[in-house]
């Protein structure tokens, strides 16, 4: 059944990091649409320019929730810039890679990250 999986991606998957949804985050970003797939929404706490807190809500498949548990751990205390800078394929990488068909789950995450980043510096823009 997994086999097309590598092993971190499935380690991702069993046992997710950082799921749930947060109280008050400092910012909030959903990637995706329910009505044709995968959704992901990321929340984020920042303190001192830096990511001190993230988690996820995600409805999706395997690779869905292997790449949106991975980008959290990868964000995570992390700056806002060194969050932004994260790409699809540092994501993959960081997982081991993910099948051809799969590859799309990566934008989800990175997209849904940098929408909860976005939501974080438009709420504090004027600060």
């Amino acid at each position: 059944m997994y086999s097309e999986y590598s092993m971190k991606v499935i380690e991702h998957f069993m046992s997710p990091r950082n799921v749930g949804s947060m109280k008050d985050p400092d910012g909030e970003g959903t990637y995706g649409d329910l009505k044709c797939g995968d959704s992901l929404t990321i929340y984020i706490k920042v303190k001192d320019d830096v990511i001190t807190d993230i988690s996820f809500l995600v409805f999706g498949c395997t690779a869905s929730i292997a790449t949106s548990s991975m980008i959290t751990e990868m964000a995570k205390n992390k700056t806002i810039e060194e969050a932004l800078s994260i790409t699809e394929k540092q994501l993959i990488d960081a997982l081991d890679g993910l099948p051809q068909s799969k590859i799309h789950c990566s934008v989800l995450g990175v997209k849904g990250l940098r929408a909860a980043i976005n939501d974080y510096l438009e709420k504090n823009r004027s600060l």
